[in-house]
């Protein structure tokens, strides 16, 4: 092809790649509408628990030591704000403890308490089984090269978005769900 022909075709292939970067966006946004919705309804329907609430006890039972409630925002990516709420709840139910740092009284650390850590591990044992439900339909290669794909995905947004902007650490805005970290 001649460069001016090359040169012709540019904005058609760019339009088809913009609405082929719409067209993934939105078939990865309405897949995490599905796994989260689905998720959401088993965890309140079985244990009577929210998403919030079970993402909670998770982050304290991956770090294994008190954390505060900014540590645990930060890697919910939630706002300190909408995290009170969501332990408030659980220190009612006793399935987390919080005290005033040793350090700093206004610093307050949350920790599970036992029945919060075996609450948990029930919960993730069903979460777990429930994602094995939802994907496990799919060929090993195939989940394989989902997660490999979705991987490289992750890392070149991330990438991209550094190179356009310095990333703001900012908390999602108030009211919207924590999202799952990926490693």
């Amino acid at each position: 092809m001649s460069p001016r022909a090359a040169a012709a075709n540019a904005p058609a292939a760019r339009a088809n790649r913009a609405e082929q970067s719409v067209r993934l966006w939105l078939r990865l946004l309405s897949l995490h509408n599905l796994v989260d919705g689905e998720l959401r309804r088993r965890l309140q329907e079985q244990f009577g628990c929210t998403l919030p609430q079970f993402d909670v006890l998770s982050e304290l039972e991956r770090a294994g030591e008190p954390q505060t409630m900014s540590q645990v925002s930060r890697q919910l990516m939630v706002s300190n704000g909408n995290l009170t709420g969501v332990v408030d709840r659980l220190l009612r139910e006793g399935h987390v403890h919080r005290e005033e740092s040793p350090g700093d009284r206004r610093v307050q650390l949350i920790s599970l308490t036992e029945a919060g850590r075996a609450r948990f591990h029930g919960m993730a044992a069903a979460h777990a089984a429930w994602l094995e439900e939802l994907f496990g339909g799919l060929a090993r290669g195939d989940l394989d090269a989902a997660v490999g794909d979705i991987h490289a995905l992750r890392d070149h947004v991330r990438e991209r978005h550094a190179s356009v902007s310095k990333p703001a650490a900012r908390a999602p805005a108030r009211g919207s769900t924590p999202q799952p970290r990926t490693p």
